[in-house]
Order: structure tokens, then C-alpha cells, then sequence
């Protein structure tokens, strides 16, 4: 069997992991040996989890001061008349955003190293359980051959041989030989004492990884999904938006330490293993193994002689002495006593299968094939595991602290919309700057100022009892075209169409025809108009 003999060395993070202080309910100091059946071992791993849970109580606990302080800040800006400024709000939001995709992209090969050492584990389980069930089927196999097969065809030959001393004597040989392979069998391992099922172990730890993997899957889509809806709610400024994204926010917090605390927990825990894996399996195991059978399968070292290596070869030997002896029954026993004949081949071809079975057992006895599978485990999860549960880690911690700061931005963007819709909600529909006024319909009673029209109405019937004088040209005076845009935008008076009275000058979007009617009015009708406007 050409396997090269391989050696584990537990990596640098599982001795940096291993040192992290391991402590009681009761704040007492915990040995770190992987001990998981006691209590304070199982109470310091405990801890070690509730990490996330303070982590989680910082978070809300920062969370709620800067509420308060926002809170001070809106009433000191209210009473300002200058917009907030949503630029800094802004980059907030992007910075946080690419924080989460850079630590869901760390999530990703966290998850995907963690299933492959996992796999690679689950992998050499199977193998290993495959390797100790063909041992125990040969060695059923062999021992059924000899002590019921052989058994059978040695009392049946002893009747025929009762009159030959000599064959008899050769027979009472034999049954030595099936006594002594009998005691050499039994001294092999019996996988059906033990009480571990590497197979169920390898179940159950894929069924756990299974969900373990699509949990965190579900948890990196739901990060990435929250950075797309606050783009979205960002560039729309819709609070919907933001309750949706609140929502999910605080869900992905909380799943976020709930991650960081068990995958903390975890990677200890398996550290604490994977420093000193031999004497965990040596104690695991001693129930129905010897020490020197575990260091055997554990170290494989080439100083170590195989435990099982003197009762295999007694095994052969025998057999190898039972083939000679039944060659010659058949060549001498058999013209005298035709009827041993039968049992003579049935006891040639049990041998020959037994023999078939012994050298396979040394095949797979060997330290070699078990010591690869174990190695492989240990590399799993030692390297790619724990590698996994650490990016993993950093992945839960930079994703918990960008959520608590996208739960600020969300926050701070909440009030500065409900900033806007007040400065919406208090403009004055009176003012004649607000441009809402103008889509509005005319209501002649809600004005007691009169239009320019009625007065130009005035002025003319005054005109005609009192003509003003002719103007240098001598031309005859034009109906004013600028009142005719009077009742523009929905009928509403043009505020900016009432000429400026007294003013020396009027502005210079009035018409030719109006500067001459301006011109022409005397100080009575000045004076006449100042009056009705004041009232």
C-alpha cells in the first residue's frame, strides 16, 4: 500500500484562538483543554458566545445616545432658517454601503472555506468508517470460517478417520491450528464493541453544515439587498423606504451578533481541539482500545510496530501449515477413504478464503490508510474550518458595525425629510412670490384691493369730461393693451401690472401706449387713485 506518511501541524490561529481566556459563570479561570462533557469548560464557551450579546447592547446602547443628541440638534434647527446640509448624510450612506460589500464579499469566503473543510471532514470520516467496517466484516468473515466451517469438517473426518491412528493424529493437529487462529482472531479489533459511529457523526455533522451554510447565505443576500433598497430609498427619498429598510436593518444587526457570538464560540472551541487533538481521541477511545493501538493509528511513525502484526502472522503461519497437512490427506487418506475426500476440498476451499481475508486484513490494518483519513479531518477543519469561521467572524463584526451606522443615516435622512415637508407646509398660499397662488382660481371677495382695469375705466370717463392735452404728436390716444393681461394665471390680478405711482418712472416693461396714459394723468387723478389703494 503506497501512501506516504503524513504529519499535522496545527496552524498559527488555532494557537492564537487557544489563548483567548476561557472563563466560569462564576468568573473563575478555565483550563483551555478541549474538554467538551464538562460543565466549566462548556460555561467558558458560553461566555465566549455572549460576546455577541454585549456587542449587540453596545450597538443599541450608541444607537439610542445619538437619537437623543439628534433629537437636541432638530429643536436648535428648527428654529434656524437655513436647510440642513445632506451631503455628509450622503457619503455616510455610500462609505457604510461599501463597508457592507466588502464585508459580504469576506462572508462569502468565509462560508465557502468553512463548507469545503467541513466536506473534507465529513470525506474522511466516511472513509475511515468504510476502512473499519471491511475490518470487521474480514474479521467475521474469518473467524466464522474457522471456528464453524472447520469445525464441522474435522468432526465429520475424525468419524471417518477412527480406525487410522496416524490421520487421527493429524487431525488432532489441525484442531490445534483452528484453536490457535481462533485466539488469534479474537485478539483482533471488534468494531461492534465500540461505541462510535463515525458514519453517524459524518450525518449529522453535514446535516448541522447544511444549515449552517444557507443560513449565512440567506444573511449575505439579505446585507446586499439592504444596500440596493437604501440606494433606492436614498435617490427617491421615500420614507416607506426607510421603515422597509429600518426593519430589515435591525433584523440583520441582530442576526449580524448573533453570528459574531456562535462563530466566536465555535472557532475557540475547535482550536482548543485541533492544538491537541491526540490526547482528546486517546481518551475518547480508551474504553475499548489500548494506548498503543491509538499512538499506532494516531502518530503512524515508522518506530512504532504495528500491535496487530503477531497475530496476523501466527494466522498465516497456521494456515499456511493447515494447507500442507490437508495436501497430504488428500494424496494418501483419500485412495483408502474415498468419502474424506468431500471433506478434505471443503476444508481446502475455507482455508483458502480465510487466507484471502488474513491478507487483506494486513492491508488494511496497516497504520497508513486510517492515519491519511485522520490527517485529512484534521486538516479540514483545522485549516479551511477555522480559516472559514475567521473570515467569517470579521465578516459579522465590520456588517454589525456598518448596520448600527446605517441605522444613524436612516435616522438622520428621517428628519431631514420631515424637515422639508414642514418648510412645505409653511408657506403662506398669500404670498404673491409663492407660486402656488398662481394655479389658484380668483376669488373677487377675498380681495378688497381693486384692480388696475376699474381705475383706466375711471380715468377714462374723467377724460372725457376734463381732456388732457394734446401731446407734440398730436396723436389720438390708444386703449392701455397692457391692462388686457390683467386677469393672466387663472384670472388672479397681476400684482406686478399696478403701475408704480409717483415713482418718477415707470418700469420699463410698460408699453408705449401706457407711459403716454401715465404721462397724461393730472395731480387730481394722482391723487384720487393713491387714496382708493390705500383703502
Amino acid at each position: 500500500m503506497a501512501i506516504a506518511r503524513l504529519d499535522y501541524v496545527a496552524p498559527w490561529w488555532t494557537y492564537w484562538l487557544h489563548n483567548f481566556p476561557h472563563f466560569s459563570f462564576l468568573f473563575q479561570s478555565v483550563d483551555n483543554t478541549f474538554r467538551p462533557e464538562e460543565a466549566s469548560y462548556q460555561q467558558s464557551l458560553i461566555i465566549l458566545a455572549c460576546a455577541g450579546a454585549v456587542g449587540l447592547g453596545l450597538s443599541l446602547l450608541a444607537l439610542a445616545v445619538y437619537l437623543v443628541c439628534l433629537f437636541c440638534c432638530r429643536q436648535s434647527l428648527d428654529e434656524e432658517t437655513k436647510r440642513p446640509d445632506t451631503c455628509c448624510v450622503t457619503w455616510v450612506a455610500v462609505i457604510t454601503g461599501l463597508i457592507i460589500c466588502s464585508a459580504v464579499g469576506v462572508g462569502f469566503y468565509g462560508n465557502s472555506e468553512t463548507n469545503d473543510g467541513v466536506y473534507q471532514l465529513t470525506y474522511s470520516l466516511y472513509n475511515a468508517n468504510h476502512t473499519l467496517d471491511g475490518i470487521n466484516s474480514l474479521v467475521a468473515g474469518a473467524r466464522s470460517n474457522v471456528e464453524a466451517g472447520l469445525k464441522q469438517h474435522l468432526e465429520r473426518l475424525d468419524e471417518i478417520f477412527a480406525t487410522r491412528t496416524e490421520y487421527l493424529q493429524a487431525l488432532r493437529f489441525l484442531q490445534q491450528m483452528v484453536n490457535n487462529m481462533v485466539r488469534e482472531l479474537t485478539a483482533l479489533p471488534d468494531i461492534n464493541k465500540t461505541k462510535i459511529d463515525l458514519a453517524a457523526i459524518a450525518d449529522q455533522t453535514a446535516f448541522i453544515e447544511y444549515y449552517r451554510w444557507l443560513t449565512y447565505l440567506l444573511l449575505l443576500i439579505l446585507d446586499l439587498v439592504i444596500c440596493l433598497v437604501m440606494c433606492l430609498g436614498i435617490a427617491k427619498q421615500s420614507q416607506c423606504l426607510l421603515i422597509t429598510i429600518l426593519g430589515f436593518v435591525i433584523l440583520s444587526l441582530i442576526l449580524s451578533w448573533t453570528a459574531l457570538g456562535t462563530g466566536t464560540a465555535t472557532a475557540v472551541g475547535t482550536s482548543d481541539f485541533c492544538v491537541s487533538p491526540n490526547k482528546f481521541i486517546v481518551n475518547q477511545t480508551k474504553d475499548f482500545l489500548t494506548a498503543d493501538i491509538a499512538h499506532y493509528y494516531l502518530f503512524c511513525s515508522p518506530n512504532l510496530q504495528n500491535p496487530f502484526q503477531q497475530s496476523l502472522t501466527i494466522c498465516q503461519r497456521s494456515l499456511t501449515t493447515m494447507q500442507i497437512q490437508i495436501q497430504g490427506l488428500l494424496q494418501f487418506s483419500v485412495p483408502i477413504f474415498p468419502t474424506a475426500q468431500r471433506d478434505l476440498l471443503g476444508i481446502q476451499r475455507l482455508l483458502n478464503s480465510t487466507e484471502f481475508n488474513v491478507h487483506q486484513l494486513t492491508v488494511l490494518l496497516d497504520c497508513r490508510g486510517i492515519h491519511k483519513d485522520y490527517v485529512d479531518a484534521l486538516m479540514g477543519v483545522c485549516y479551511d474550518g477555522v480559516e472559514g469561521l475567521l473570515y467569517l467572524s470579521l465578516f459579522s463584526l465590520l456588517a454589525a458595525c456598518a448596520l448600527s451606522a446605517m441605522l444613524c443615516v436612516i435616522f438622520q435622512l428621517w428628519t431631514l425629510m420631515g424637515s422639508r415637508e414642514k418648510e412645505y407646509n409653511d408657506i403662506d398660499e398669500e404670498d404673491p412670490f409663492n407660486p402656488q397662488a398662481r394655479r389658484l382660481s380668483f376669488n373677487p371677495r377675498r380681495s378688497n384691493t381693486h384692480s388696475f382695469c376699474s381705475y383706466i375705466s375711471s380715468l377714462g370717463s374723467q377724460a372725457s369730461l376734463h381732456p388732457p392735452p394734446q401731446s407734440s404728436s398730436n396723436s389720438t390716444l390708444q386703449p392701455p393693451e397692457y391692462m388686457n393681461q390683467s386677469m393672466l394665471f387663472g384670472g388672479t390680478p397681476r400684482y406686478e401690472n399696478v403701475p408704480l405711482i409717483g415713482g418718477g418712472s415707470p418700469p420699463p416693461s410698460y408699453s408705449p401706449s401706457m407711459r403716454t396714459t401715465y404721462l397724461s394723468m393730472t395731480d387730481a387723478q394722482i391723487r384720487h387713485l393713491r387714496t382708493d389703494f390705500q383703502v
